[in-house]
């Protein structure tokens, strides 16, 4: 076993919810990732589209069981001794796939071993294993005051998960807007929408991560929205329509979403070459990339179409793009598993 240390902690995280190229929908979750030496534990896994037990939308009861589970005052779900680390972020089914891992006391430490990707009751450890993860030995004193800082003196979940988020859509009640709104409640966005946010209260539009004009908001209204969100110490994100296209207005609403750090991004840019060319796409770990671009036609009709899907290397990565697909007024549309990034394709 194992006798060198690491430490152990927790950050929000993110897991990108949207519209994708073939209509399918992606649930948004806020949740929890665990830290090992200062790293997520998660962006070690450069494929994997899943969420930690830990999320913000299983109910109080739920997130206490996972804690407790996880400081070995409650039984392993699952035999050998093994908790969930990672699941499906659409249905936690195991079926669809988790990252499991033992978690047992060594004294006062506390080990994960033996991670392995499980779809069953017996996991196949030599060949689902992660043999390039753990085992983790945490100090027990320190793993158990940080996972305790989620749960109160009585054990009820203390509110240090993060909420569910939320955006306001600022403009005519008109079809796109409205389509907007349901597709961002579809995936787990609250929205509403509004005429004028001027007169809210200080403390409900603090309660909004991002702002979406419509395209009949004029310059004026928008500065005049801006400046009540001021006046309210509200961090939202205002963010302009790009174009009538729902799966696109989706990825920039979670992009304006997204809190994560710098530094713990993976997709950390995206832009394009002048003439639609190619795509310059940048990466700090590696990750896997799914590349979509979006156009209107001559009609104003919208058009999706899938470009690139790969695990890519950390570095700068100029992706040449199918002229075909990017035509009149065209957007590209760059996905990890827990980043969007959204950039207009100029002539």
């Amino acid at each position: 076993m194992t006798s060198e240390y690491v430490t152990f902690g927790l950050a929000p995280a993110m897991r990108a919810g949207g519209v994708l190229a073939d209509g399918a929908y992606q649930t948004h979750r806020d949740f929890l990732d665990f830290v090992v030496d200062g790293r997520p534990l998660l962006a070690r896994l450069a494929d994997l589209d899943a969420v930690s037990p830990l999320a913000a939308d299983i109910g109080p009861s739920g997130l206490a069981e996972q804690v407790r589970t996880l400081l070995l005052e409650a039984e392993a779900p699952l035999e050998g001794g093994r908790c969930v680390i990672y699941g499906c972020p659409e249905c936690e089914g195991l079926e669809c796939g988790a990252v499991t891992a033992v978690v047992e006391r060594d004294g006062p430490d506390v080990i994960w071993r033996d991670f392995v990707w499980q779809t069953g009751d017996t996991p196949d450890a030599e060949r689902d294993g992660y043999h390039d993860i753990g085992p983790y030995r945490f100090p027990g004193e320190q793993y158990r005051a940080v996972l305790k800082r989620l749960l109160t003196a009585d054990g009820a979940p203390a509110l240090e998960v993060p909420t569910g988020p939320r955006a306001l859509l600022i403009g005519q009640r008109a079809a796109v807007l409205a389509k907007l709104a349901a597709a961002l409640r579809t995936i787990g966005i609250g929205a509403e929408i509004t005429l004028d946010a001027v007169g809210a209260h200080a403390d409900e539009l603090r309660k909004y991560g991002a702002v979406v004009f419509g395209r009949t908001v004029g310059p004026g209204e928008r500065d005049a929205v801006r400046d009540a969100f001021t006046a309210a110490r509200s961090d939202a994100v205002c963010v302009t329509a790009l174009a009538p296209i729902v799966p696109l207005l989706v990825a920039q609403v979670e992009q304006a979403l997204d809190r994560t750090p710098h530094d713990r991004r993976r997709l950390l840019g995206l832009t394009a070459v002048a003439g639609g060319a190619e795509a310059v796409v940048e990466v700090a770990s590696a990750c896997r990339v799914r590349l979509t671009a979006h156009r209107l036609d001559r009609l104003s009709r919208p058009h999706a179409r899938e470009l690139f899907d790969t695990v890519l290397t950390p570095g700068t990565h100029r992706i040449p793009l199918d002229p075909r697909a990017i035509r009149g007024r065209s957007f590209l549309t760059a996905r990890t598993s827990e980043t969007v990034r959204v950039t207009p394709v100029d002539y």
